[in-house]
């Protein structure tokens, strides 16, 4: 006669594999951030009647989309341990660079491609001025963000720029195969971004900088050098980020952008990366993005105050933080 026990004695590994299975699972950095999405959002459609609507919830993938772009970039400096807090003003100052050279007439692509070299070259010089000259993160990106921000306002005089070429547009509102371009743009922009962080030498010194710096530069990894280019990510996506509002919004905005620093260090915190460096993970970030974006929508349909989000939002990724913290001790 066979027993319970011998049973589980004489038949261990697929139980050892089921545990291994979860423990993976319960480990990952993506893990407790999709369950918050899944909480939040069941919380949002039983309390407002109107976020299943289709229309609205296109909505939220649509302003998600713009913050999912920039904390790409941010993803990328908060791995190696830093931050940048330009990302926001070199947004709108790209935008408004592409807005200008189109309504001055030149063709789009040139303005495009003009815009994306500005907002790689803010990066660079963050990238340059952290790595080379050893200047804290959080002090140059703080002063490049007021650069940024105040030679959008001399260069625009303050107003929008209007008069784009109608197929401008197709950035911010086309579709491609039903789903909308700025969604589009996004996904392909994790996409690379995954590619990058999790099959390249590159992706694994941006993990290994952020882990222990000195080790890393021990081992004979030149940690300026990547450092250089994780700022230029960070501006270029930034700039992605401004040909789609530009774009979407048919102007160049000069004060667009504000506050869109915190909400991409909030979508990349509530992903589940450490904010010291050395963990997280990209699809982790488009989890925090998307929550950010139903938090902001829920929140504005129930007639929330602006400035109530605030404090809801700051708690939310103060606990984000503390749950963070306690996860990589």
């Amino acid at each position: 006669m066979t027993t319970p026990t011998s049973t589980s004695a004489a038949n261990p590994k697929p139980r050892r594999q089921r545990r291994s299975h979860w423990s993976r699972l319960v480990h990952s950095p993506v893990f407790f951030p999709l369950l918050g999405f899944i909480a939040v959002f069941i919380v949002m459609a039983l309390v407002n009647d109107n976020f299943l609507l289709p229309n609205n919830l296109s909505n939220v993938a649509r302003q998600g989309a713009i913050i999912g772009i920039i904390a790409v970039g941010m993803s990328f400096a908060i791995f190696t341990g830093g931050i940048d807090l330009s990302v926001g003003p070199v947004m709108a100052l790209s935008g408004t660079i592409m807005a200008g050279l189109m309504a001055g007439g030149w063709p789009p692509t040139v303005a495009v491609i003009a815009g994306l070299l500005l907002g790689m070259m803010f990066g660079a010089f963050n990238g340059a001025c952290v790595a080379f000259a050893r200047m804290p993160p959080i002090i140059v990106t703080l002063a490049t963000m007021g650069i940024a921000r105040g030679l959008g306002l001399i260069y625009t005089g303050g107003y929008p720029i209007s008069g784009l070429p109608a197929g401008f547009a197709f950035f911010g509102r086309g579709e491609v195969l039903g789903i909308q371009a700025p969604i589009v743009i996004m996904l392909l922009v994790y996409l690379v971004a995954y590619v990058v962080l999790h099959h390249t030498s590159f992706g694994r010194y941006v993990y290994a900088i952020g882990g222990n710096e000195e080790a890393t530069r021990l081992t004979g990894i030149r940690v300026p050098r990547f450092k250089l280019m994780v700022y230029t990510i960070s501006g270029l996506t930034a700039a992605i980020a401004g040909l789609v509002i530009t774009s979407r919004l048919m102007s160049g905005q000069p004060n667009a952008g504000t506050g869109f620093e915190l909400d991409a260090i909030a979508a990349v915190v509530l992903g589940g990366a450490a904010i010291a460096g050395g963990r997280g993970a990209i699809l982790g970030t488009l989890v925090g993005a998307m929550l950010l974006a139903i938090l902001n929508n829920g929140l504005n349909l129930m007639g929330v105050s602006p400035y109530l989000q605030d404090v809801v939002k700051g708690g939310i990724i103060l606990l984000a933080i503390y749950i963070g913290r306690g996860r990589n001790a």
